[in-house]
């Protein structure tokens, strides 16, 4: 008997932690504002953020949740996981650049992941204290967009770092059609790859 009222405590306790854990980690209506270490006014970039309104319109319901709500989209189940075409990756709300496929690799994680972004200004690192732990979040810096996070266990000959990037934040530019969509600049990066 005293076996099953133990157990029947400590189910209790996991279920209050668990509910005081939901609550905290309920998505607001809108987004609090960003406290990154890099913002578009300490980099001299203008913000291209449009409305609220603007976005829902734009984007699909998933794209505004991962990106305005600091949403997850579920691992192996996106849209960039597993792709190796070459090309760029861009901010699906702003357009910014944020990745190149020259530095995507396979985490084994199902989401995205890079061993950096295209410019460190492109992007806005701050401390992230969601679900009981503390991780750095990437932003991108014009469009305030929620990207993912960046963790120490990437390839150690890049650098060490994995940036675990949710796919719907991005928009993926093929090397094809880099000049036409206005990237042209970046075509260089390929062309030292061939």
């Amino acid at each position: 008997m005293l076996v099953f009222c133990a157990v029947i405590f400590v189910a209790l306790i996991a279920v209050i932690i668990f509910l005081n854990r939901a609550r905290g980690q309920a998505p607001s209506v809108s987004p609090a504002p960003s406290t990154s270490m890099t913002t578009p006014s300490s980099n001299n970039q203008t913000s291209n953020k449009p409305s609220s309104d603007e976005l829902k319109k734009k984007l699909s319901p998933e794209q505004y949740r991962v990106t305005q709500q600091c949403g997850t989209e579920p691992p192996f189940r996106n849209e960039y996981w597993d792709n190796h075409r070459p090309g760029i990756y861009v901010d699906v709300v702003s357009g910014e650049p944020l990745f190149t496929s020259l530095d995507k690799f396979d985490s084994g994680s199902g989401w995205p992941s890079f061993t950096k972004p295209v410019d460190k200004n492109n992007v806005a690192e701050k401390t992230d204290r969601t679900f009981g732990m503390a991780r750095t979040e990437v932003r991108s810096s014009k469009g305030d967009s929620h990207l993912g996070h960046v963790f120490d266990d990437g390839p150690t000959d890049k650098g060490g770092q994995r940036y675990c990037i949710n796919s719907a934040s991005l928009k993926f530019i093929p090397v094809e059609k880099l000049k036409e969509e206005g990237y042209g600049q970046y075509l260089p990066l390929f062309e030292k790859k061939k």
